[in-house]
């Protein structure tokens, strides 16, 4: 919860919440329609608290920002948009990825559009820096995407590799939302450089948490299905982890599932893989590397001084070394 001006608490998701319900439409009823959609089946809001506690942390008043923490969501909904169409994937929190329901090219082009009219009203609305980092961003993303693919059952994949991967494809937009924040709240470049740098380091300990809660929590708590990114070819944490020190019969295994036919239906490779990786201690040591990021991303925030909102930035990365606050992407 925050305390506003006017004396009345008001929690910063809601808040998000109500602005998208208020007040988002873009020209095209086919855009809005499919985007309101993918809203409408959750999400924690991540990108957007950042940037809204990034601008209480600096002394103003996070209802005036709204629309540029509704961009930073905005942004992820798109690239989550292009990713289903890539991965050929079924579901997204639970429900049918957009590209079942509205088909692949429809897809593509509604992520086009969004990525499109987000930019037309930053570009319009906003001064530099913010135009300029929010479309470095989306370049890093991109290419974070395309490194990714490249990586697909590279089982030499280290953990530079994947650092600079998840560096790229997920912590750039968490690192942009605090960065942007605290720009547009007039904050010190010290200060605006401090939030980057927790929301880059919050950024990789999230998707850590994400390649952990692909191996460990049920469909019904991922809005997926479980072992999603091992049958998609994803080398992620847990596996290089678990490659590091593992057994020999854990590269075998990993060989022979990495040798499989890609479109291979039988799910029964993946949980053998999946148990292999967690008796190897692949889970336990993605632990310890998410708790190493998100002491990173708190030291950061020493730069903010004593603030309410050091705090509550401070409990949603300890949130991710509890393997909370990722229940849906």
């Amino acid at each position: 919860m925050i305390r506003t001006n006017d004396a009345a608490d008001r929690d910063l998701t809601a808040l998000v919440e109500e602005f998208f319900g208020t007040t988002f439409a873009t020209d095209n009823p086919l855009i809005t329609e499919a985007v309101r959609r993918m809203l409408a089946a959750g999400g924690k809001r991540l990108r957007p608290r950042l940037t809204l506690l990034a601008v209480e942390a600096n002394g103003a008043d996070p209802r005036a920002h709204l629309a540029l923490a509704a961009y930073m969501e905005l942004i992820h909904v798109g690239t989550l948009i292009h990713d289903d169409v890539v991965d050929g994937a079924q579901t997204r929190r639970g429900v049918n990825a957009t590209a079942v329901d509205y088909g692949n090219r429809v897809s593509v082009l509604a992520g086009d559009y969004l990525f499109a009219w987000i930019f037309k009203n930053v570009t319009a609305n906003y001064q530099p820096p913010i135009p300029h980092i929010l479309s470095a961003t989306l370049a890093d993303i991109t290419d974070g995407e395309v490194l990714q693919l490249r990586a697909r059952g590279n089982l030499r994949l280290g953990i530079d590799g994947y650092v600079e991967i998840v560096d790229k494809k997920t912590a750039s937009l968490f690192a942009a939302s605090a960065e942007c924040g605290a720009i547009t709240a007039g904050a010190a470049p010290i200060k605006s450089a401090a939030l980057r740098e927790f929301g880059r380091n919050f950024g990789i300990a999230f998707q850590m948490l994400d390649d952990l809660l692909d191996l460990t929590a049920d469909e019904n708590t991922l809005g997926k299905p479980v072992g999603n990114d091992l049958r998609e070819r994803k080398v992620t944490i847990p596996l290089i982890l678990a490659l590091e020190s593992g057994p020999a019969e854990l590269h075998r295994e990993a060989e022979r599932f990495f040798s499989r036919d890609e479109g291979a239906a039988d799910p029964e490779p993946a949980r053998r893989l999946a148990a292999e990786i967690v008796r190897a201690g692949g889970t336990n040591k993605t632990r310890d590397a998410i708790a190493a990021y998100v002491e990173r991303a708190k030291s950061a925030l020493s730069a903010l001084g004593s603030v309410p909102a050091r705090a509550e930035l401070g409990a949603l990365a300890d949130a991710l070394a509890r393997d909370r606050a990722l229940r849906a992407r």
